[in-house]
């Protein structure tokens, strides 16, 4: 069964889970960055101000994802949806209405918790459970929501900047996934609650990853592309002036990117499904590995390029290799559980790894030698999960 018969029987559910993932571009970095200096001048906060506020909100919303994100293995998916929803509304409300720079920060902290936080950790969770034995397909085919966003609205908005104020692209976007999601809500294929909510007072059952050491062996493996390509983000015009690149070409690397995501999800999903999840974790980072080098003995043009290829094909496989093992390794019934953890750590260390990276800048580093470390963690993650993917569990023995 392939990617065709997979959108015939099961249209309805991937449309939710795939519009849970193109509306978590209103909490995503890259849309918040489109808006970063007309948001910076209603708050009244300086571009230090306010990446300093942003890093903290960040922080705030990991918290708050690790609180709440389980709660999707026994509240109905739609009711999650429609809280869900409710919270990114009033997040959107704050940020483009509120006159008081306090009520802005929390509405720039609810659509990052809403945005970038529960709609993906939805989007993946319902692709991640609701489907066994094509579960890799479907989660590369879900992913794909987030590719949109990021291909597609840079752009879009960018364009309607000429004719709107940013406040009105804000209640446009939102007016149009409105059209989406009030037919799903009312008539979409949702299925129902996974389990039962422990009683008030009641120990709730089930893992807690942070207490379990295969974890933390293997959060490494699935936190360094992530990391990393954040640092390479962030500091883009640093890593262009020290690989001899340009900005322009960076630029157009990125679009690259885009694209080469694309493969990485459907190629991603349909070799989990084949392949499983333990072989794939193995595997998936080594177009990555490939990158670095290029670019650590390279530089130029081509380790711009590189870079961002490999990181794009990477990423677009990342996410259905990682949910497809979680659930081998806890299974599916406590996958809202293990993917909040996840998510939370994922969250900590974007936040805190571009801080370490600057200081490491500051300190006289070049970003030759960065991509040196960035290789030495992807190598030690790689080596420190293979504990882990060798177990019984792993291998479903």
């Amino acid at each position: 069964m392939g990617y065709r018969t997979l959108l015939r029987d099961h249209r309805g559910l991937l449309g939710i889970a795939f519009l849970a993932m193109f509306t978590s571009s209103l909490g995503q970095s890259f849309f918040i960055g489109l808006f970063q200096a007309p948001i910076s001048t209603r708050l009244g906060l300086s571009a230090g101000q306010f990446g300093t506020a942003y890093a903290a909100v960040t922080l705030v919303a990991g918290f708050a994802v690790l609180r709440l994100g389980p709660s999707i293995d026994w509240v109905a998916p739609r009711r999650f949806a429609l809280t869900v929803i409710g919270a990114l509304l009033a997040g959107v409300a704050l940020l483009t209405l509120s006159p008081w720079w306090i009520t802005g920060l929390l509405g720039l902290g609810l659509v990052r918790l809403c945005g970038q936080g529960m709609m993906t950790h939805l989007g993946n969770t319902l692709a991640g459970r609701e489907f066994v034995s094509l579960r890799g397909r479907a989660l590369g085919l879900v992913g794909m929501g987030i590719m949109l966003g990021e291909t597609a609205l840079p752009p879009l908005m960018a364009a309607l900047l000429v004719w709107l104020g940013w406040r009105e692209l804000w209640w446009l976007l939102v007016a149009l996934l409105a059209l989406f999601w009030v037919p799903l809500l009312l008539r979409g294929p949702w299925p129902k609650a996974p389990g039962k909510r422990p009683a008030r007072g009641q120990r709730r059952h089930g893992p807690r990853p942070f207490r379990e050491a295969r974890f933390w062996q293997l959060l490494p493996l699935l936190m360094i592309l992530p990391v990393t390509m954040t640092g390479l983000f962030i500091y883009q015009a640093r890593m262009t002036e020290d690989l001899g690149s340009s900005l322009t070409v960076y630029a157009l690397a990125l679009t690259g990117m885009g694209l080469a995501k694309l493969p990485g999800a459907l190629l991603g999903g349909r070799w989990v499904d084949r392949l499983g999840p333990v072989r794939l974790a193995r595997l998936y980072l080594l177009p990555y590995a490939l990158a670095l080098v290029v670019a650590i003995l390279a530089g130029g043009h081509a380790g711009v390029w590189a870079l961002m290829v490999g990181g794009g094909l990477a990423m677009g496989a990342q996410e259905s290799i990682a949910t497809s093992l979680l659930v081998r390794l806890w299974g599916a019934e406590h996958l809202g559980t293990v993917r909040a953890t996840l998510s939370a750590a994922m969250v900590f260390s974007t936040g805190i790894a571009p801080a370490l990276l600057g200081i490491a800048l500051d300190l006289g580093a070049s970003f030759s030698h960065v991509l040196v470390g960035m290789l030495a963690l992807l190598v030690i993650g790689w080596a420190l999960a293979q504990g882990v993917l060798a177990s019984p569990e792993a291998r479903g023995a």
